[in-house]
């Protein structure tokens, strides 16, 4: 044994050197391995060519999906800003009912605000029912284009068959305009016609209060010329901050007006003296003395008190003559002296009255010389005429301090009915102001709320079967030196499922939709109190990754705009209650990025599919025709039913109504989806 094995080993060595018979397998081996490694690289590039295929294959079928996504996030986006756009100029009408000068413009304002709401409700329908439509078809569009995709991975060697198929097969989606289920304007409109009369009415009201206000401010200091501020100065010697002017009724009170009456008759009585040394000059005097002091007291307690829920006058109206003074106290109140003369109980103007020659008889009223209770003096002959006649002559002429008072007074009574009319006008119009408020919370409530549901079909991603033909072996890889290569049937699966797009911008989409739309316009201009309602929906639209923010930004902006033409309690009220109602709303920030197809493993998305077909992938590869390029035969085959077929289709994604009355129409052929293949086209 061992001398065979020897003289074996002398076959292929000898002394020094390798044999030629050795040499001759050696090569032998080298060939049949190198052929060998050939044989299986390429064996094991025909099935990568097929993982990569499959790969294309689920990205494209994905893509679908995403365009789908751009396309609903942009429609949603359109709609909702439309909505809010004109929820904002609503609002905006409804407070400006309340703003004198601007109210003859908050009508027209109002009626842009409904027009754009209509006109959401109706992109709302027609974006829902084209979304509804594309999304129906999605699963065949995901196949189609996965299809092409496959298909176009094939070369002269190899083709391959394959399609995409969409995990799930149905929709989630709910679209509630499809259901009527609108925001409506009718209760905005209603209580906006209310709020329009009450506020029309109480304008006029106010303008009459303003007025009546204004006469008492003429009379007091306004007018040119003589007034009671003017005369004051001339007949007293007042202070100017006892006797202060206004230059406008805007800022000038009422009880300006009475603290100057009470400082002026204060001074009047301290200061009064007689004009002469006859006994007539003295009686005049006291009669101005009393007379004074009467006003003294009857202003000591007169005031305007003004409130929210109404006004309290309480001013006298002083006698003009002696028939008026005779229903005061300066008849009635025992205020002179009287002396027992010899022919009985006479009145004077003062002891210092040259007829009061007897012992003082007391205190007595002018009435009482009437009434025949005292007697008249000879001398002085002083009566309920003399005091009279003080106001008579002051009252009659401008140039008397009550002449200008007694204007006052009366302008003050009107003021008070009209201020009375005018809060109670205030009433009603804050109860429409109130329903109102409540028909724009609604309406904004709605508006928020009845959004779509985007979950279209492929929501989970996209699964892709594909198989590859027989391939043609190279005839070098034909050999006695190697076994045949497998040239068969290969296959592979894929998914991909959506991921966002951190690095991309999608409000530079909103961008670029808003500024096509309107290009095609000719721009809405300034319609009512807003100067750009186009511009105003493209503010609104582009800040609809972060609504709430941008949002109460344009109503602060809106509603401080009115500011400058002076918003009164009630309209502060009605913006305030409608700035709240809007930042309230606490919209969540939306992601705007981009969802983009990436590769995933199969199982993650498989798990949640609806078709019992996907649970066998290998069942789901033996049953693909080799060789098609028709997505629906591919479906068909491997028995994965869509309920649409719409490669010719053009379909309408939406109409959009524009301010001004014009229509876009968004359309879309499906060819041009599938038309670039590898799933470039946009849903």
């Amino acid at each position: 044994m061992r001398h065979g094995f020897a003289g074996g080993i002398e076959l292929f060595i000898e002394d020094g050197a390798y044999t030629n018979l050795a040499a001759a397998v050696s090569i032998l081996v080298t060939l049949s391995l190198l052929f060998a490694v050939a044989s299986g690289i390429w064996s094991m590039s025909r099935s990568g060519d097929v993982q990569v295929a499959a790969d294309a294959t689920a990205l494209a079928g994905a893509n679908v999906v995403s365009s789908y996504h751009t396309t609903a996030t942009v429609l949603d986006a359109a709609v909702l800003s439309m909505g809010l756009a004109g929820l904002c100029v609503t609002g905006v009408g409804l407070v400006g009912l309340l703003i004198p000068g601007v109210n003859a413009f908050a009508g027209q304002t109002i009626d842009a605000g409904i027009r754009m709401l209509n006109a959401r409700n109706s992109l709302a329908v027609s974006a829902s029912r084209g979304l509804k439509t594309l999304e129906s078809a999605l699963p065949f569009l995901i196949a189609a284009n996965g299809t092409r995709t496959c298909a176009a991975q094939s070369g002269d060697a190899v083709s391959y068959t394959g399609t995409a198929l969409a995990v799930p097969r149905t929709s989630a989606s709910e679209f509630p305009a499809l259901e009527g289920d609108e925001v409506s304007t009718s209760e905005i409109e209603d209580t906006a016609g209310e709020l329009d009369a009450a506020a029309d009415e109480l304008v006029e009201a106010q303008e009459k209060t303003a007025q009546a206000k204004e006469a008492a401010w003429l009379a007091d200091c306004g007018r040119e010329g003589r007034n009671m501020q003017e005369r004051a100065a001339r007949l007293s010697g007042l202070s100017a901050a006892q006797n202060p002017d206004y230059a406008s009724s805007l800022t000038w009170d009422p009880n300006v007006a009475l603290d100057r009456t009470r400082a002026y008759y204060r001074w009047r009585v301290e200061n009064d003296v007689p004009e002469g040394s006859s006994v007539e000059a003295a009686a005049d005097s006291a009669a101005r003395r009393a007379f004074y002091a009467f006003a003294a007291e009857e202003f000591a307690s007169a005031a305007v008190i003004e409130t929210d829920t109404g006004v309290t006058v309480s001013v006298p109206l002083l006698p003009r003559n002696t028939s008026e003074a005779r229903t005061t106290a300066l008849y009635t109140d025992a205020l002179w002296p009287t002396t027992q003369e010899d022919a009985g109980r006479t009145l004077h103007y003062g002891m210092e009255c040259p007829g009061a020659q007897g012992a003082s008889g007391g205190m007595a009223a002018l009435e009482d010389i009437d009434a025949g209770r005292t007697r008249e003096c000879s001398v002085c002959k002083f009566s309920i005429g003399d005091v009279g006649k003080v106001p008579a002559a002051s009252t009659s002429i401008d140039n008397g301090y009550e002449y200008h008072l007694r204007e006052f007074t009366l302008a003050l009574d009107e003021y008070e009915a009209c201020r009375e009319h005018e809060i109670e006008l205030e009433q009603r119009a804050r109860g429409a102001s109130e329903d109102a408020g409540d028909a724009f919370d609604a309406a904004l409530d709605a508006l928020a709320a009845r959004r779509p549901r985007i979950a279209p079909p492929g929501r989970y991603g996209a699964v892709a079967v594909v198989v590859s033909s027989e391939a043609q072996v190279p005839g070098e890889l034909s050999t006695t030196f190697a076994a045949r290569p497998d040239s068969g049937v290969r296959g592979a699966i894929s998914a991909a499922a959506l991921a966002p797009d951190a690095a991309t911008d999608e409000s530079n989409v909103l961008a670029s939709f808003f500024s096509s739309l309107s290009s095609r316009t000719d721009g809405a201009g300034a319609v009512g109190l807003i100067d750009d309602v186009m511009g105003l929906w493209g503010k609104v639209l582009i800040a609809y990754g972060d609504m709430s923010e941008g949002l109460s930004e344009l109503m602060d902006d809106l509603l401080g705009g009115l500011t400058s033409f002076g918003m009164g309690p009630l309209a502060t009220w009605l913006s305030d209650r409608v700035d709240g109602a809007v930042r309230a709303l606490g919209f969540e920030p939306v992601d705007l990025s981009s969802l983009k197809p990436v590769l995933t493993d199969s199982s993650n998305v498989l798990a949640h599919a609806d078709v019992p077909a996907l649970s066998n992938a290998q069942e789901l590869l033996r049953s693909l025709p080799i060789g098609s390029t028709d997505p629906a035969d591919v479906l068909q085959a491997i028995g994965y039913e869509t309920e649409e077929q719409m490669l010719d289709a053009t379909i309408t994604i939406a109409e959009i109504p524009l301010p001004g009355g014009t229509t876009i129409p968004l359309t879309i052929r499906v060819r041009d989806v599938l038309g670039v293949v590898g799933g470039g086209g946009s849903g």
